[in-house]
């Protein structure tokens, strides 16, 4: 009778990779939302300090209401954020909105009317216009910008992860 190791047939990796738990989610402990996760700027400027706190000094103002940022960490009122090029600090969170919006990163961006490489394009948009999001499916969202409604793939954005699905 031959015995064969699970280790030699690949089974042990298999067996081990059914038994891990999924990787557990990190959550705020302010909010018990995911992080980090994106948000859009409500407040046409909004001071971004080094520290959770009014004490805190300022280092810069974000100037771009609609502007979509990404939240690291949570204190009390306060969220850490950073923009698309890694800009960030701590911000209170009244200044922040849930509403979705991306950065487009594509020159000449076309909205297509729907999700497919060769559907009519609708508008094209320019790097640095911020869109509102829409459904998300697993390559293209639907997003609106200057009245402009359509589709772009999801890597041509910032403001939304790889594999977010958005109903």
């Amino acid at each position: 009778m031959k015995r064969y190791s699970l280790r030699k047939t690949g089974l042990f990796l298999l067996a081990m990779v059914l038994a891990t738990p999924a990787l557990a989610v990190e959550k705020g402990p302010v909010t018990n939302l995911p992080l980090p996760r994106f948000v859009s700027l409500k407040a046409a400027e909004a001071n971004v300090r080094r520290g959770p706190s009014l004490t805190h000094r300022i280092d810069w103002v974000f100037k771009h209401r609609d502007m979509p940022l990404m939240i690291t960490a949570e204190y009390e009122h306060w969220r850490r954020v950073h923009d698309r090029d890694g800009a960030g600090g701590w911000v209170h969170y009244s200044l922040l909105s849930g509403q979705r919006t991306v950065l487009i990163e594509e020159d000449m961006l076309g909205l297509r009317t729907r999700p497919d490489d060769k559907a009519p394009i609708r508008a094209q948009l320019e790097t640095g216009v911020v869109a509102y999001l829409g459904t998300c499916e697993i390559d293209w969202c639907q997003m609106e910008a200057q009245g402009f409604k359509g589709w772009a793939r999801k890597s041509a954005v910032w403001g939304v992860t790889p594999d977010e699905i958005r109903e």
